[in-house]
């Protein structure tokens, strides 16, 4: 869901010391992601999921967790549905 916002890209790049610095890097570079990613008070929208290296953030640091140059985040925005 976060591709059309960031010109259809799988992968994008993005950089800072944290989870919530590398996160406001990528809504600088596509702005569009901005309403995505954050709610507006700028903490992390309930419904998006962010993962470093495979862990959910939100049972490490949240915004805060440290990032290094080789750790990878993964966005996945929650799905729900059904009948």
């Amino acid at each position: 869901m976060l591709r059309p916002s960031v010109g259809g890209e799988k992968e994008v790049g993005a950089s800072g010391a944290n989870v919530g610095e590398v996160l406001r890097d990528l809504a600088v570079s596509h702005p569009a992601t901005q309403a995505q990613l954050f709610s507006a008070d700028g903490q992390l929208n309930r419904y998006v999921n962010v993962y470093l290296n495979d862990e959910d953030v939100r049972v490490l640091d949240g915004l805060d967790t440290a990032v290094a140059d080789a750790d990878v985040l993964v966005i996945l925005p929650a799905m729900a549905g059904g009948a």
